[in-house]
């Protein structure tokens, strides 16, 4: 299920959620046009290996604290195509402003981050051994989503489900958003069952669990903003 747009109005100007927007997408046009080689050592150099973690957390030599952990930062605004980036983009256009708009500028963009640091933990969790590079805003998009989950669960989100035909319809966002977290879930089973500790890769189906979740925790956490103003513009 593909969401289009909700129904939930927003009284500020969710300006941090247009520059993580505009910060992903300069960055994958500066991978764009980098050479094969070029970027694919810029995407090893900056995303989240997750045998690069386990080996600085045991001791293991060769591994520096920054190449282990400034990556679950970096790999946050790398993604790997154009579907992966106008997904994950998407998403982010439809769900961030009302989580922004409750939360303020401040504790949304922290909130953001912390989701992405909590997805990646959890699929590294998963995953130990694996040299495959994770890249992506995908967990901490889910944590937006885990927030919006819980701040507007009766909202109403315009869905394309594509079922033997393509239809529109307006959903709950409890129903939009539990469902897309069941798939996950149920994803990330299949792919533990199946994992070996020589390969990983694919979808990092765990750091989308892990970045929900996240999301539920934080937004119980944080204060919401102030509320100053009158206004209401709708996405």
């Amino acid at each position: 299920m593909i969401p289009i747009r909700d129904d939930v109005p927003h009284s500020t100007t969710p300006w941090v959620n247009y520059f993580l927007i505009a910060l992903n997408t300069l960055v994958f046009l500066f991978e764009v046009f980098l050479a094969p080689q070029a970027r694919n050592d810029f995407i090893y150099q900056f995303a989240v290996i997750p045998s690069h973690v386990t080996a600085f957390a045991v001791g293991a030599r060769g591994v520096s604290f920054t190449a282990a952990f400034l990556p679950l930062l970096t790999s946050m605004f790398l993604h790997g195509g154009w579907l992966h980036i106008i997904g994950n983009m998407w998403f982010l256009w439809i769900f961030g402003d009302n989580v922004e708009d409750h939360l303020g500028h401040i504790r949304y963009l922290l909130m953001y981050l912390l989701c992405g640091i909590a997805a990646s933990f959890v699929q590294i969790a998963f995953t130990p051994t694996s040299n495959i590079p994770n890249i992506g805003a995908s967990g901490a998009i889910a944590g937006v989503m885990g927030a919006y989950f819980l701040l507007y669960p009766r909202a109403r989100v315009l869905t394309l489900v594509p079922f033997l035909f393509v239809f529109f319809i307006w959903l709950p966002a409890w129903v939009m958003l539990g469902y897309w977290f069941l798939v996950q879930f149920l994803a990330g089973a299949s792919t533990a069952i199946a994992y070996s500790k020589s390969t990983g890769g694919g979808v990092a189906v765990w750091a989308h669990v892990g970045g929900f979740c996240a999301g539920l925790l934080m937004i119980k956490m944080f204060p919401s903003r102030p509320r100053r103003y009158q206004y209401m513009t709708w996405n």
